[in-house]
């Protein structure tokens, strides 16, 4: 194989996964393009970049950010003013949705990205065709990638690595330190927790557009994290919504993002869903709603988005909760 000049991918990230696209999806809002769908072929495969160690910094000039996680952690680096464009799942902090956006994953051109004079690009692993990865090294424009393997432990691996090629160590190591204590809080909630319900996350755009999440998803690492059980557990990755498939899993709650939620029209459009009245969760609404990203995203905050969701899927641990 070939290696190509000016790509790198951090090392010590374990081995590549598949994108959840719908991950990106929820946090990029509803405009999204209808060929967005999770659990579709179009989950971008691992692809082969060149590996170095990433001893050397570089030094924060411009850059572009692709992937809302990467985004998230640079300017948890202090590094948020050196970003020139971001793309569509880049919607934390807020100020980045004011940037230029390169698009969407297969979207996104070469022609873009080299048009915002960007020093480098950094970018979360298979988000772009391989022939934008091409153009982009035939220009000189250099690109780190990084992988997300929706654990704790990645998440504090891609703040230690981007924070040294950034030459961010020290800010690195206050943000894992921040990680950490978050988890910390965690399982001193779980310690204190008695029940284990089952939580069954559904992907919508829309009516038209419902998917369950199964095994192998973001979904299914943020509810074990938070102390509940997949309501799903015959499934891999993400299936179409049905009502018998529903009425089987019979969840204790209901998990969607924000997005999905204004999809639906509310508390009432969800409940219009075919099978959910006959569930547990229909019969007491038990529905929650969480920021895409936040929910799914796996950075610098996902200690407090398993925290939070922790509280909303125990209701026993509510109480003690408000008087800390």
């Amino acid at each position: 194989m070939v290696l190509r000049n000016n790509i790198y991918k951090i090392s010590g990230l374990g081995k590549p996964v598949k994108w959840w696209v719908g991950l990106l999806c929820g946090a990029a809002f509803s405009f999204v393009p209808t060929g967005c769908k999770p659990g579709t072929d179009e989950v971008a495969q691992a692809k082969e970049h060149q590996v170095i160690t990433a001893a050397e910094t570089v030094p924060a000039k411009k850059m572009v950010t692709l992937g809302g996680t990467v985004t998230e952690i640079v300017c948890a680096l202090g590094d948020c003013n050196a970003i020139v464009a971001t793309d569509l799942t880049s919607t934390y902090p807020k100020h980045m949705q004011q940037l230029p956006s390169m698009g969407y994953r297969n979207n996104i051109k070469a022609e873009g990205i080299i048009s915002t004079g960007a020093d480098f690009v950094l970018a979360e692993a298979d988000y772009l065709d391989e022939s934008v990865v091409d153009q982009l090294s035939s220009t000189g424009v250099a690109m780190h990638v990084v992988e997300n393997n929706l654990s704790k432990e990645s998440t504090i691996k891609m703040v230690q690595q981007l924070g040294k090629l950034l030459g961010k160590e020290a800010k690195a190591k206050e943000l894992q330190e921040r990680i950490e204590a978050d988890f910390a809080q965690v399982n001193k909630h779980l310690a204190e927790a008695s029940s284990r319900p089952k939580v069954l996350f559904v992907y919508a755009r829309g009516q038209g557009t419902l998917n369950i999440g199964g095994k192998n998803t973001f979904a299914e690492k943020m509810i074990n994290l938070a102390g509940g059980q997949l309501a799903v557990n015959q499934l891999e990755e993400f299936k179409p919504l049905t009502a018998e498939a529903v009425i089987a899993a019979n969840p204790d709650y209901l998990l969607f993002f924000d997005s999905g939620q204004q999809s639906l029209g509310g508390v009432e459009g969800i409940m219009s869903i075919p099978g959910i009245k006959e569930t547990t969760a229909g019969k007491k609404k038990n529905i929650i709603a969480m920021d895409g990203l936040y929910l799914s995203g796996f950075g610098p905050r996902v200690g407090k988005a398993v925290d939070e969701l922790v509280l909303k899927i125990h209701p026993e641990l509510q109480a003690t909760a408000s008087v800390q």
